[in-house]
């Protein structure tokens, strides 16, 4: 088998289209709005912790200096990251051998669990150090099921996704993950609004995860109604889901997923929820002039995503990352020492969308651009392998990085490391093939 990416499978002429009929577009949009239901609950969960730190902090990590509690957060949200590789490897190998549904039921029902206990937890001064130990065994369980929700669910949209429009549905699993990130930041601006600041960091910060965790359970529900994609020939084969076989015949596209997932999860994650504490430790807003600057300005990151995806249908991936790496490069430093020096909420909106339009060139496309360099029998795995492991490294570290050089008094220096990532994105990006190797047939 050659490299996914190889000049002759690159151009491979795709066979001859057919219509669909009515019924069948119903049926696939119907499966896109269900897969990508339970996504937007798993990343609301999962980013729930990243936007309620600033509340719950105290009670895990009771120290005097709030930069120091925010960084022991940071680390704990870091470790989930550290499941991912682990949780895209489980989860790829049984979207491959089992079935994209089956490996989508299950992480959900993780995340809701994970939720649950999270909400229940008791604080430090109630158990001493078994608070934050308990925290970080939660976060490892999301970690893992988190890490194996992108890989599966970018497979799965990908394949059900019509053809000539593939770039715009499948913008939609950044649609709904952008959207749980928004629903978070929304939840603690409407806690913020009723409860006072005494009465969230007692316990108000712990309804967010019951919420996520009632919502995982309206997920499964939907999920459970979806179709499988992964054919039976597919799944019997002596590679499907298997590391050895991804690495042998792909792993050149494996390489060149990591690559530009790298710059693309850390610049993404310092865009968005890094950005809240950047906008209150840096630029001192006040922490709820910080929430509604988020929350504003990831309503348009949500809102673009479609747009950017019908673009790479007009364009093509390749030229959709190679916008994203190389404007990533030129304008991340800018942006960040401009938001340094802004004096109100308006120009931080402005500066911080600015951004995130940049990014959206990657994000609008992350999921097909991966699911059409890997053949259906190591779909699920590639993507959500490679995925897992760039995303554990940099985006994970996103926010520990950057909050541990403004303690050593150097702020600039992570700027240039994201810059420095965009870089490598632009050239890797290089790589892509100008015409999808695999998705050519439907399933």
């Amino acid at each position: 088998m050659q490299e996914s990416y190889s000049t002759t499978a690159a151009q491979a002429t795709p066979p001859a289209p057919r219509a669909y009929t009515s019924e069948e577009k119903r049926h696939r949009v119907f499966a896109i709005m269900a897969a990508s239901s339970g996504n937007l609950v798993e990343w609301f969960d999962f980013y729930v912790y990243a936007f309620a730190a600033l509340y719950f902090a105290p009670s895990f990590f009771p120290k005097s200096d709030p930069t120091a509690q925010l960084l022991n957060t940071a680390g704990v949200f870091a470790a989930g990251f550290l499941m991912r590789p682990i949780g895209g490897w489980l989860f790829g190998r049984i979207g491959d051998r089992l079935g994209r549904k089956t490996s989508l039921l299950i992480s959900v029902t993780m995340m809701c669990a994970g939720s649950l206990v999270i909400a229940a937890l008791p604080t430090y001064a109630q158990i001493g150090a078994w608070a934050p130990f308990l925290l970080l065994l939660c976060r490892l369980f999301q970690g893992l099921s988190v890490g194996g929700e992108y890989g599966t669910t970018a497979t799965y949209m990908s394949e059900v996704a019509l053809r000539g429009q593939r770039g715009f549905f499948s913008s939609f699993q950044y649609v709904t993950l952008i959207g749980g990130q928004l629903l978070a930041v929304l939840v603690i601006v409407i806690l913020e609004a009723w409860l006072s600041e005494a009465e969230l960091k007692a316990w108000g910060w712990r309804i967010p995860f019951v919420c996520g965790a009632i919502a995982a359970v309206v997920a499964l529900l939907l999920r459970r109604t979806l179709h499988e994609t992964q054919t039976e020939a597919a799944k019997s084969t002596a590679e499907a889901g298997t590391i050895s076989g991804l690495l042998r015949h792909h792993k050149a596209a494996f390489l060149t997923v990591l690559g530009y997932t790298a710059g693309g999860s850390l610049i993404f994650y310092t865009f968005s929820t890094y950005m809240q504490k950047y906008l209150v430790n840096t630029v001192h807003l006040p922490i709820k002039t910080a929430s509604y600057v988020m929350t504003f300005a990831l309503l348009v990151f949500m809102c673009v995503q479609p747009l950017f995806g019908m673009l790479s249908d007009r364009i093509g991936r390749r030229t959709n990352m190679m916008l994203f790496g190389g404007l990533g490069a030129l304008f991340t430093v800018p942006i960040l020492t401009a938001l340094k020096h802004v004096e109100g909420p308006l120009p931080a909106f402005l500066l911080i969308t600015a951004g995130m339009l940049i990014v959206s060139f990657y994000t609008s496309v992350s999921g097909i651009v991966k699911a059409e360099m890997f053949p259906p029998e190591v779909r699920a795995l590639g993507v959500g392998l490679a995925y897992a492991i760039a995303n554990a490294i940099f985006g994970g570290s996103a926010e520990y990085v950057a909050l541990g050089l403004k303690t050593l008094g150097h702020e600039n220096a992570f700027f240039w490391y994201v810059t420095a990532m965009m870089v490598l994105a632009f050239f890797v990006s290089m790589r892509l093939p100008k015409q999808a190797a695999y998705l050519h047939h439907d399933h």
